[in-house]
């Protein structure tokens, strides 16, 4: 095994959703171990108050790997897989349809300077404007990919698939 990989799905969503079983099918057949967790108990909870929790069953979940984990997220997902790597060692962050913020709650999107991250943005998404994400991307440094799409980026599951594998590929 090559390491173990955490996929978040988003609000409203499920361990299921397209992307995430995408990205998990394609770490399995690399040779990563996957883990889906289930958020959806918090999501009723409203967006700010989904976030805490989310938080902190990932932290549950990276307390029992054995080495730190790959995070992967998609929009409330990759917000709260974004925090927990202040709090605990990650090996890697892939963020998808990121958030800048979560109305209401009181922490903007912030990540553990040196942690390897890539962000995955569409130029359409209506969700989480992608100025806010470029202007956070730009003041870190990091790379963003920006495709023509919506907050989903379901017509770009080739694109993404593409650059997980690269992202992959540098920490195998």
């Amino acid at each position: 095994m090559r390491g173990h990989i955490i996929l978040s799905h988003g609000l409203d969503s499920s361990p299921d959703a397209t992307k995430t079983s995408a990205l998990a099918a394609r770490a399995e057949a690399r040779g990563w171990r996957t883990q889906r967790p289930d958020f959806r108990a918090h999501d009723g909870n409203g967006y700010a108050d989904a976030v805490a929790p989310r938080v902190a069953q990932l932290r549950e979940l990276i307390a029992d790997c054995d080495t730190p984990p790959v995070l992967v997220g998609s929009s409330m997902g990759a917000f709260a897989s974004a925090l927990v790597s202040l709090q605990v060692p990650v090996a890697a962050l892939f963020l998808l349809a990121t958030p800048p913020l979560v109305p209401g709650f009181a922490q903007a999107l912030d990540l553990r300077v040196g942690v390897p991250a890539m962000l995955v943005h569409g130029w359409r998404d209506t969700v989480c404007p992608v100025a806010a994400v470029q202007a956070f991307a730009a003041s870190r440094r990091l790379p963003l990919l920006l495709l023509d799409d919506d907050h989903r980026l379901l017509a770009s599951m080739d694109a993404i698939a593409a650059q997980f594998d690269v992202v992959l590929g540098a920490l195998a």
